[in-house]
């Protein structure tokens, strides 16, 4: 990889403005970093994760343009990151030029695919293979979040999701309670460590396929994730499996808009395949 720099490079991810979106640290060349030194770059950096890649394992995906990511918080390394991800491969792009890459992640092999539209470079995710499961514990979250059971659409239950990280699912009865967002921070950060949970995905549906969403992520020392594609990714697994949307859909998520960062997240279901594509722009911020 040498020609890529190990420089920190600024993206933000799922947006078109460096002022909206989610902002990633990205190291396209981090073989001289250890694990230490990965997590000091994106404590400093204080991002919700910052990307750092490695030489892929032999075998993956075409030579140059497969690599090994790894992600950290300032707290911990994650095993998986969507906005890092789409921010890293449209670092990439800019570089090697748009196309496919492939990703060697802790959870898995994540192929992504970077295309210029309208003058502005898109990436798509393909998850791994996503899972559900009941969630556990319900009411401590409602509790550190400081909701009861009427906050909650009875019509999206909660569950734990999983597409390369897990997340709790929560849906807002209203646009309101979800632009509302005062919570226990340590509380939110024990249940979420009980339970091993990157995030809580907190979504209110606009419409059948338009969601509005929030991602507090304290387990990363970060109170609430911009723009969240892994929350995304197992959002839209979840809503397959619960028979809210048909086996091939496209939801539109919007994000931030409540921290004054707005994102737009496109994620795609497909017949026959149980991976989620997620989608957004990546542009660099000034530094």
């Amino acid at each position: 990889m040498t020609d890529l720099s190990s420089d920190v490079l600024h993206y933000t991810a799922f947006a078109t403005d460096p002022g909206g979106g989610n902002p990633a640290g990205v190291v396209l060349d981090a073989s001289k970093l250890d694990d230490a030194a990965m997590l000091a770059v994106a404590a400093d950096l204080g991002y919700s994760e910052s990307a750092f890649l490695t030489a892929p394992p032999d075998g993956l995906g075409e030579p140059g343009r497969a690599f090994t990511l790894r992600y950290f918080s300032p707290k911990a390394e994650v095993p998986f990151c969507g906005h890092a991800t789409v921010a890293t491969a449209v670092a990439l792009a800019e570089r090697l030029g748009p196309g496919a890459f492939t990703f060697a992640t802790r959870s898995g092999t994540v192929p992504v695919e970077v295309a210029e539209v309208g003058g502005v470079l898109n990436a798509t995710l393909t998850s791994v293979e996503p899972y559900l499961e009941e969630a556990a514990d319900v009411a401590e979250a409602l509790d550190a979040l400081r909701w009861d059971d009427n906050d909650l659409d009875p019509g999206l239950p909660p569950r734990f999701a999983y597409a390369g990280a897990r997340h709790l699912v929560l849906a807002a009865a209203t646009r309101e309670r979800l632009a509302d967002l005062d919570y226990d921070f340590d509380r939110l950060l024990a249940y979420m460590t009980a339970h091993d949970l990157t995030t809580v995905q907190l979504v209110w549906r606009a419409s059948w396929y338009v969601f509005h969403a929030r991602d507090p992520f304290p387990v990363g020392g970060v109170v609430e994730d911009p723009a969240t594609g892994a929350a995304a990714a197992a959002f839209g697994a979840y809503l397959r499996e619960l028979g809210e949307i048909a086996s091939a859909a496209t939801l539109t998520l919007h994000q931030g808009e409540d921290m004054g960062r707005p994102g737009l997240l496109t994620v795609e279901l497909r017949d026959g395949d149980p991976r989620v594509r997620v989608s957004g722009a990546a542009v660099r911020i000034p530094t």
